[in-house]
């Protein structure tokens, strides 16, 4: 998703799926090496948001490992191309086109929320919105993992919001706990190959 200014301290989207007449470069056709590495892990787990989904390829992993896996997205091109390749690969997973600011309409639960290249979109009341949505649909010790630019990215990323540990800080501050923010990479098809990027953990308490 693309935002625009409207007004202080909020954003709105322009056009999500412009972003997909051609693949995007953030859409590598694989999941990002941060997020293959978790599941690896075993820390995606039970139910499972991919907030800001894009085609798909986080809530794929997760409904790979056998879990009851969800992606929401504006971008109604890249939802299509999503529910090709599940169908292509034999997964069973749903993909919802919805506002990532209004998560809690949803009505449901999660275990764990993903979140690959959305928190940067937002800034000010739209920031906020979304991450009180991503509370109220994550149950009691679930555990939501972002990968976001960072502040350290000197590239030029159009209205992304560059991150930095404060707006982290701030932006979790009420009913989370983060429990790491660490340097990270989010893999692009252009150069340089990869722009720098927070992964995050934080866990719904």
């Amino acid at each position: 998703m693309t935002t625009s200014p409207h007004g202080p301290g909020t954003t709105v989207p322009r056009s999500p799926d412009d972003l997909y007449v051609t693949p995007p470069p953030w859409d590598i056709g694989r999941p990002q090496p941060a997020f293959a590495a978790l599941a690896a892990s075993g820390a995606v787990r039970g139910r499972v948001l991919d907030a800001g989904c894009g085609t798909g390829e986080h809530t794929l992993l997760a409904a790979s490992l056998g879990l009851d896996a969800i992606g929401v997205d504006l971008a109604a091109r890249a939802l299509c191309t999503a529910e090709d390749k599940a169908q292509k690969r034999g997964l069973a997973a749903r993909f919802l086109r919805h506002d990532a600011r209004e998560l809690a309409v949803l009505g449901t639960e999660f275990d764990t929320a993903m979140d690959c290249g959305l928190f940067h979109v937002f800034g000010g009341e739209d920031r906020a919105a979304y991450v009180d949505g991503l509370r109220a649909v994550l149950r009691p010790g679930g555990r939501c993992f972002v990968l976001c630019i960072s502040a350290r990215e000197r590239g030029v990323w159009g209205p992304m919001h560059k991150v930095t540990r404060h707006d982290l800080d701030a932006a979790f501050a009420d009913g989370w706990r983060i429990d790491s923010a660490e340097p990270s990479a989010i893999d692009i098809t252009s150069e340089p190959g990869h722009v720098e990027a927070w992964l995050v953990a934080v866990t719904r308490t």
